[in-house]
């Protein structure tokens, strides 16, 4: 990068700096000032940062690892991976409790559930998830296309960016700062700077995309970049606002009424869609049979996943918005899409799941493979039960349970999870160990940490779920409700307590990880993260 450049570019951050000033000295409300104030802090970090990393005799230069390629960011990633993960699910066991022991809420309302839960989410979902993606993409885009990432030095604005955008936004739902939707998504500054740097990470990708050295576009690629495109187009459509003033945090929705309802959940569903699930489906297509040394079962099929999952996907969300003031002719819509969305789902599992063909004896050995082989059984689990929850009858059930909480974590402990964590444990021991860890002792205790937290989560709230759905529905012969609200609650307190306790276990596995990973990055490996399949005694007497 040229130095005029790089001046050009603290130039703009002084000028950012300044208007944060402004805001702060005349903001309208507390939690605006604070938010400013992150902001110029902000600005200060990245002048600093700039300035450290800028030779003003020759300019600047990206960093690059031995094989050419810009892998600092990918490493920052990593560990911001791990740092999300940790405090997320430390605030996921935390607000579960508050559910097991309603004492735990207190007096103090930045301490609530109410404020506490969207907390948790944005941490696992744009932290924890946010940073594997941003990571990996980084990692495979240039891997598969044997090529730099794009607009050298872009890449730091949209890691910093990113991890601005996630203080911000849990600040701001502590403090009330929202939108006061059902997602309680952050203000609309909040949403602007999102965008700015979303934009930022598409150009990279794409970029890169555009002046790769194969001719080729892997698979994986398509995936992210479907992601990537339609999470941007996503975030712009459900957060149409207008701010009521400069220098106050409310705004106003574009939309009002079942409108309204019809957006979120066309965002909330194409989050789990195309964020949670093509973008980690890329991450599997490529981390998986890396790890498994093997190619991809059907390269053919791959394809085919890719565009089935792609059309199908955006028309399904209206499953969720059964028995309302939806059309009846959209919610039969995205019934009927919810269940044709089964093929492309199961397509993909089996494709991952047979990439394994001669490799399953390494299952034996290899914790980190078993990771990522339980995600995608998990994918196949969880995308067999959401079409089925779509489906009216079943929906008239499940829907407002704890069952819907059951599938979502499922699949998000499981599948989004588990790929993610034995992904940081592929990238960890490459760009930190040279392909070694400091224990697979302690990724063997995480797996199955994990794969018995899930469990226990998963199943308890299937129980409650179906609990709370039957004694809801049960009339007596006059027609009245069998069942107050408060005997349902205390019906279902024991399954949140376990899972509570699944939640911890989970937890305590990725704190393993977290210290493995710290090891690992000091210098610490010891241990190679993939060993050689042996070969059983009947196809070796074949042989």
């Amino acid at each position: 990068m040229s130095l005029s450049l790089r001046m050009l570019q603290m130039a703009v951050l002084g000028g950012f700096g300044l208007l944060a000033l402004m805001l702060a000295a005349r903001a309208q409300d507390p939690g605006y000032a604070l938010h400013a104030w992150i902001m110029f802090a902000g600005v200060v970090f990245g002048l600093v940062w700039l300035a450290r990393r800028t030779d003003f005799d020759g300019g600047t230069a990206a960093r690059t690892d031995e094989d050419g390629y810009i892998d600092d960011v990918i490493k920052a990633g990593v560990i911001a991976t791990v740092f999300w993960a940790v405090l997320g699910m430390a605030m996921g066991v935390f607000v579960a409790s508050e559910l097991a022991w309603p004492w735990l809420n207190g007096d103090n309302p930045y301490t609530s559930f109410g404020r506490l839960r969207p907390v948790h989410t944005t941490l696992v979902i744009f932290g924890f998830g946010g940073n594997a993606l941003l990571a990996s993409s980084f990692y495979v885009v240039q891997r598969t296309n044997r090529t730099q990432l794009a607009f050298r030095g872009l890449h730091w604005f949209v890691f910093w960016g990113y991890q601005l955008f996630i203080v911000l936004a849990i600040t701001g739902y502590v403090l009330g700062v929202t939108q006061a939707r059902e997602y309680a998504e952050p203000e609309w500054y909040v949403d602007l700077w999102l965008l700015v740097v979303w934009l930022a990470y598409f150009a990279i990708f794409f970029g890169t995309l555009v002046k790769r050295k194969v001719s080729h576009i892997y698979v994986a690629n398509w995936f992210y970049l479907a992601f990537i495109i339609t999470t941007a187009m996503l975030h712009i459509g459900n957060n149409l606002a207008l701010p009521v003033s400069l220098f106050g945090a409310k705004s106003y929705s574009l939309l009002s009424g079942v409108q309204d309802a019809m957006t979120q959940w066309w965002y909330g569903h194409n989050v789990v869609g195309f964020i949670l699930t093509a973008g980690f489906i890329g991450m599997m297509y490529y981390f998986l049979p890396k790890q498994a040394e093997r190619p991809v079962y059907s390269y053919r099929l791959s394809i085919m996943h890719f565009w089935a999952l792609i059309f199908v996907y955006i028309w399904v969300a209206p499953h969720h918005l059964h028995y309302t003031a939806l059309p009846t002719w959209v919610q039969t819509l995205g019934m009927v899409m919810s269940v044709i969305l089964w093929m492309p789902s199961w397509g993909g599992m089996i494709n991952g799941l047979m990439t394994l063909s001669g490799a399953w004896d390494k299952l034996r050995t290899d914790p980190i493979l078993r990771m990522m082989v339980i995600s995608v059984a998990f994918y196949g689990m969880s995308t067999f039960e959401g079409p089925m929850m779509g489906v009216k009858s079943v929906n008239a059930l499940s829907h407002y349970t704890d069952w819907t909480v059951g599938h979502v974590h499922s699949g998000a402990l499981g599948w989004v999870g588990m790929i993610s964590m034995g992904t940081v444990y592929f990238l960890t021991a490459r760009l930190f160990g040279n392909g070694n860890l400091y224990s697979i002792r302690l990724v063997s205790w995480h797996f199955w940490l994990a794969t018995l937290g899930i469990v226990l989560y998963a199943a308890s709230m299937w129980v409650s779920g179906i609990t709370q759905g039957l004694m809801w529905r049960e009339y007596d012969d006059q027609g009245f409700l069998v069942y107050s609200f408060a005997e349902v609650v205390e019906a279902v307190q024991p399954y949140h307590v376990i899972r509570a306790i699944g939640g911890a276990l989970y937890l305590a596995g990725a704190l393993l990880m977290a210290y493995n990973v710290w090891r690992t990055v000091r210098g610490e490996a010891r241990q190679p993260i993939s060993a050689p399949a042996t070969i059983a005694p009947a196809a070796a007497a074949r042989a």
